[in-house]
Parts: structure tokens; sequence; C-alpha cells
């Protein structure tokens, strides 16, 4: 949360050590760079910034470190999360890494604003960028990603988007006022972009002030002005040969690919408990969906900043920390809020999660595997209509993460544990589920007699019958060579 001064609210924003002035951050003109393909382009929230660990008080202790090109990941043991100095770095892999991909490893920690923005409805133009800077800056299609469609029925809002290898988070509000230009509705979004998702919500507090500011005294830019020339990262020149794009080969060093950074919120309900109440049992179907890579489109009337967190939330059902699984296999990426600007490019997108105010998504099926509407989770896709039945697994498994939930919260309020988190509970509990299953799967593959038994299975914590289909997704989309034998009976 922000920290409070006596300076004017207006002018209230995290205070946290300046950014390097020797950092860089990809510049934005990204229609110019160099497209990646799908398989090997990085979304900035999965592998870059971010270091895939978290060094705040009470965050889950992983860590990720990749060596060489095999993509070895060392996680655990030998590193302290809270204290990342604690060691000096020693664990496997650590040596390889050269000072330039050290500073690109702390890179994400610092201040990383390339822009901030002021959009407004105008009854005659529809959304447009009122304001913004650097002036010169890039941000199509940024009006209508900052202002969901159908915001005109609610009075506030906040939206987490994506914009190009950037992440946006802006704060809308609707002020009724007594003018006839403006039909009787005054609404503006004020929003920031940075290289990361996962620091953006340091300043939710603030864009929250200045989007009512805005809308009380418009046209007065100052607080704006100040915020950006405190937190603005340096755009580097083009073809200096400085970082351009997500550096993916520091990243690759130091980061899993399966590992989601661990990303802040301010819903005060808090991020993974409300998203397991929403879901309830079926977040088991979603996360089989996750593991598999597929994409996910959530739909939701506004507001939909709550929204935005099932989306991080879906992203960390897939997290391993396991050596090189998911090296050959789509990144799964969070595209936060979309609309139909947004089509072109999610014709091109293997694996991602979004979410959508627009219901004319759900008409266009080839954008999208697995369509959830509020709870129901749904796909047209035959070959993965199986994977919508629950079975005794799947519900035993919740059973578990729910009494694990239920004492956390019974120690939290009978010994005051400050210390654990629901969000820690979530991550891990599927983050072992998950390592549990590769790890028999390794084994398996690894053996003799590379033979997948009901045992085995059962082992991975999946029902041998109704996860079979699951299964032989898993097995072809990770490349491991093991072969499964259980009975499939023609009559379940």
């Amino acid at each position: 949360m922000v920290e409070q001064s006596d300076r004017a609210p207006l002018l209230d924003w995290e205070e946290v050590p300046p950014a390097d002035p020797t950092a860089v951050v990809p510049s934005l003109d990204t229609e110019n760079a160099p497209e990646q393909s799908p398989e090997t382009r990085r979304a900035l929230g999965s592998t870059a910034p971010g270091t895939g660990w978290s060094t705040s008080p009470g965050a889950v202790a992983v860590a990720a470190a990749v060596s060489g090109e095999a993509g070895a990941v060392h996680a655990g043991p030998g590193w302290d999360a809270q204290n990342p100095a604690k060691g000096d770095h020693t664990f496997p892999g650590w040596e390889g890494v050269s000072a330039k991909d050290r500073r690109a490893e702390e890179w994400e920690e610092k201040d990383q604003i390339v822009a901030v923005f002021v959009v407004t409805f105008d009854t005659r133009s529809g959304n447009m960028v009122e304001w913004c800077l650097p002036q010169d800056v890039n941000l199509d299609g940024v009006e209508f990603k900052s202002m969901a469609s159908g915001s005109h029925r609610i009075t506030s809002d906040f939206i987490y988007f994506r914009k190009g290898c950037y992440f946006g988070l802006a704060c809308f509000a609707n002020m009724p006022v007594e003018s006839e230009l403006e039909r009787g509705a005054r609404m503006k979004s004020v929003g920031i972009l940075s290289p990361s998702y996962t620091l953006l919500y340091r300043y939710m507090h603030f864009l929250e002030n200045q989007v009512r500011h805005q809308l009380q005294c418009p046209g007065q830019y100052s607080p704006l002005e100040a915020f950006y020339e405190d937190k603005k990262a340096l755009l580097p020149p083009a073809g200096n040969g400085l970082i351009t794009t997500c550096p993916t080969s520091a990243w690759g060093t130091v980061l899993n690919r399966c590992m989601h950074p661990e990303m802040k919120i301010t819903h005060p309900a808090g991020c993974m408990s409300q998203f397991i109440r929403f879901f309830g049992e079926q977040i088991m179907v979603l996360w089989k969906f996750a593991l598999l890579r597929r994409r996910i489109l959530i739909f939701s009337p506004p507001p939909i900043g709550v929204v935005c967190y099932r989306v991080y939330c879906c992203c960390c059902l897939a997290n391993v920390s396991l050596p090189g699984v998911g090296a050959s296999v789509p990144e799964f990426r969070p595209f936060f809020y979309i609309n139909v600007a947004d089509i072109t490019a999610l014709e091109t997108e293997l694996s991602y999660v979004a979410c959508t105010t627009e219901k004319i998504f759900e008409e266009k099926k080839e954008l999208y595997d697995v369509y959830v509407d509020n709870q129901n989770v749904k796909t047209h896709r035959e070959s993965l209509q199986p994977l919508l039945r629950l079975n005794s697994a799947d519900r035993e498994k919740y059973r578990k993460l729910s009494e694990q939930r239920q004492m956390l919260l019974y120690s939290q309020e009978v010994d005051g544990d400050c210390n654990s988190s629901e969000e820690d509970l979530f991550i891990l509990f599927f983050m072992e589920q998950n390592n549990r299953i590769f790890q028999t799967l390794s084994e398996v593959a690894g053996s003799a007699d590379p033979t997948l038994t009901a045992d085995h299975v059962r082992a991975m914590g999946l029902d041998p019958q109704g996860d079979r289909g699951f299964l032989v997704d898993l097995l072809e989309l990770y490349g491991i060579d093991a072969m499964l034998v259980i009975d499939n009976p023609c009559c379940p």
C-alpha cells in the first residue's frame, strides 16, 4: 500500500530507492522490433523482469535458476528467498551468470514506469488518449484497454492489461456532471505502463486519487508529471545493442519459465481466497487446462479488476519448479484484459489466459480453447470435453486444499500466525502437486520399463480412469517418453 505523508494526498505514491540511472527498458516502438515466434517469445510476467521468487515478508520461498542450454533449474536448498545475499549466490549455475545478467536479475525490482497517461471518453470521438508522458510514446489501443467496454454502467474500476511487451494498470472512474455536452457523465482512466505486472500494485492508490482529481479538475497534470519524472525508466536509443526487447538471454539463465513471479494485490478479500470461493471445485478443471497450456478466456461484465486477478491465479495453477520441465511447451501467457482490438494478436497465440467484458468473443471460437462465463467452465473442443467432468481424485485434492486453508485461517486467528498467507498456501499446493506429477513421469520415463501403471497414477494424485485422457495429452505435450497401459473400459 501507499505510504502516507504530510504531502498533499494527490502526490502520495510509494517511495522506494530510486532506479539505477543506467537501467534501460525495451523501446515502446514494438511494431518495428523483430517478431519472435510464439514458441520463443516470452511474456514479461512469466520470464522477465522477475526473479521467480519473492523477497517480500512471508512470501513463498521459491528460487529458480537455469543453468546451461539444457535449462536445468535449481530450487530450494542453498537459497534464501528472504535474503538473496545469503550464501553469496552459491547455488549451482550462478557461477556462469555474468555481471550483465546479474544486473538484469535486479532490473525488475527497480521502478520502471515507461509511460503515464490519461484516457477520457468523448461523446463525439469515443475513447481517446487525453494526455501522456513521454509525449511521443506509442499508446495505440490503450484508450480501449484502460476503459473496459461497458464501464459506463459502473462508478469505478481498475484494469490490468498488456500493450506489446509491456503491462499496464489503469484506474477508471465515472462521475455524474451537469453538462449537456458530456451527456451527464464524465469518465476517465489514469494509467501507467511497466515491463512487469508484479510491481504495478504499488501505485494503485495513487492512480485512484489521480483519476478522481482528473474528474474534478480536468487538465491539471502536474502531479502526474512529477510522478513520471520520479519513476520514469530510461528508454535506450535505437540500435545501441542494449536491452531492446524482453531480455530472454539473461532471464533464460536465471529463471524457470514455468514459474510466475508473485503478483502483489490490493483486493481486500485476497486474490487466491476469492478465487477459491468463486470457482470451488471447478479450480481442478482449470488446473488441468492450465497444465495443458490451453487458451483460456474469462468473460465477465464490469467491473473487470477482480477478474484480472483470476487471470493471474490461473497462471499460478501451472507453476512447476523442477529442472527442465516445460522447456518445449508454449509459455502460459497472462494477457489480462482484452477487447476486440486484440483479436489479431490472439490469432497467433498458442497459450494464454485473458479476461474480457465483450460477449462477442464467445462467438470467436478459433481464438480460445476454454471459455469461462462466471463459474461456468466450458469448451467447444470435443477432445477436451472429458476434462470438464470432476472425478474422485479431483474432489479429494480440493478437499485437501480446503482443509489446509481452514487450518491456516485457524492458526492465523488463534495463534496470530502472520508469517503465512492464503496466497502462499495456494501457490505451493498446486506447485507441489505439479512437481509430484512431473517427478513421477520423469522417473518412469527414465526407468528400464517406462510404463505408467495405475499405482503410478494414484501416486501422482490422479484418477487412473478419469484422468487417462488428461495424462495422454500431458505426455504428448511435454514430450515425455512413457507408455500408459491402464485399461480404459468401454462403459465407464
